[in-house]
């Protein structure tokens, strides 16, 4: 029996680990927290899941709350014009319904299900020696901690990483009572030139169905406004002080809003970032990053989670056809190859959104307002972003699809 360790317990480690299980593969899952720690504590990111990530999570049969889960129906882009006015705006429903899980809700159920499968649970905040250690006992140790010591050990890859700074300034606050979106719900995305955005989508937590407010403030501007807040209630009312100031038909939505808990807030930065994905460890042998360790993007596009999800998966099958064979540096960089191959496209796209837009984005937003099928190919893109290519980034390929559409509607 091949043993395998993951070092981090997140939406790609468990996914991953609790699918190697069903395939009677030996597996540690080293977590730095407590299932109830987890479940008790702090958010630690927003979340939202396309068909396709909830669709892998289906297939392992790990959707325990998607009966429970809000779903939400389609994407909503709106510029704020004066006076309560749109300067801007389309909506369009997805082919599929997404949702969105807490992620307390979320890993403190799977690694209990993991450890009830007969997985190997250590709680232990890992570093650099302890992936050193797994690495003499295991065949094969993956790191799949987001944030860390551990997740340094890998090289930042500069030429994958246009940014080396944050770019947005970032703030969440998970809010109960706040008036239904009509007339479908939607992830509902606010852009205001120059200040930053914000975008807001129903999802369950621990105290039930909430809506999971996301802050993206431009550096140094007025939504980059957080350093002063000090408790929950002050972070609440930051929140609604934006939505009144730069979008108020979104801060008209939240005149009754509560905090679900203390613990659903954030703020803070980071620059997204591309690593390279195999260590060489201090012992000679070699770790494998996955998921937010090679590719950690800006939330703006929701994509962190799926793409840890696609990970996953890419991941599960590699190592399903390797078989006995050793999972040597050539295969674990194989192996990422084949991940960032679907991955380029998240991360071009995402951080196409964090520079003044190229002039082509502006036209293909502008003309989704007048034409509901690039309208719904935009929000549908969510989903899978290599659908964006060669469209989104490429003027006479967004010229192109704007006509035809057009011209399919007419």
């Amino acid at each position: 029996m091949r043993k395998i360790a993951i070092v981090g317990g997140g939406q790609s480690g468990l996914q991953l680990a609790l699918g190697l299980l069903q395939k009677n593969y030996e597996v540690t899952v080293v977590s730095n927290r407590t299932p109830e720690q987890i479940f008790n504590g702090r958010v630690t990111s927003s979340q939202f899941m396309f068909h396709d990530s909830l669709q892998n999570e289906r297939d392992l049969g790990i959707n325990f709350w998607e009966k429970d889960c809000p779903i939400t129906e389609g994407i909503a882009f709106t510029i704020p014009g004066p006076d309560k006015t749109k300067a801007l705006f389309w909506d369009s429903r997805l082919d599929k319904y997404g949702q969105s899980l807490d992620q307390r809700v979320k890993f403190s159920g799977w690694l209990k299900e993991f450890a009830k499968r007969g997985g190997n649970l250590v709680i232990k905040d890992a570093g650099p020696q302890d992936v050193d250690e797994y690495s003499k006992n295991y065949d094969l140790v993956i790191v799949a901690a987001g944030k860390g010591e551990v997740n340094r050990m890998f090289e930042r890859d500069a030429e994958k990483s246009p940014f080396d700074k944050p770019m947005r300034a970032l703030a969440l606050t998970y809010v109960k009572g706040m008036a239904p979106r009509q007339p479908f719900t939607a992830v509902s995305f606010n852009l205001v030139p120059g200040v930053g955005e914000y975008f807001v989508f129903p999802a369950l937590t621990t105290t039930g169905p909430c809506e999971i407010m996301v802050f993206e403030g431009v550096p140094g501007g007025p939504m980059d406004c957080w350093n002063e807040v000090k408790t929950p209630q002050q972070h609440l009312e930051k929140s609604k002080w934006v939505l009144d100031t730069f979008m108020p038909l979104e801060g008209e939505r939240c005149r009754n809003v509560a905090l679900t808990d203390d613990n659903g807030i954030l703020a803070g930065r980071f620059a997204p970032t591309v690593r390279k994905p195999v260590c060489k460890l201090s012992g000679g042998r070699f770790a494998l990053g996955m998921a937010d360790v090679v590719a950690t993007n800006d939330p703006i596009t929701g994509q962190g989670s799926n793409t840890a999800s696609k990970a996953a998966s890419i991941y599960l099958k590699r190592i399903l056809e390797r078989g006995n064979q050793p999972f040597d540096a050539q295969w674990m960089q194989q192996t990422f190859d084949i991940f960032w191959n679907y991955a380029q496209w998240v991360v071009r796209w995402t951080n196409s959104l964090l520079v003044p837009p190229e002039p082509q984005i502006l036209q293909l937003m502008g003309a989704a307002s007048q034409i509901p099928r690039l309208a719904s190919k935009i929000s549908n893109g969510f989903n899978n972003p290599p659908d964006y290519s060669p469209w989104w980034f490429d003027p006479a390929e967004a010229d192109k699809i704007i006509q035809q559409l057009a011209g399919a509607a007419a």
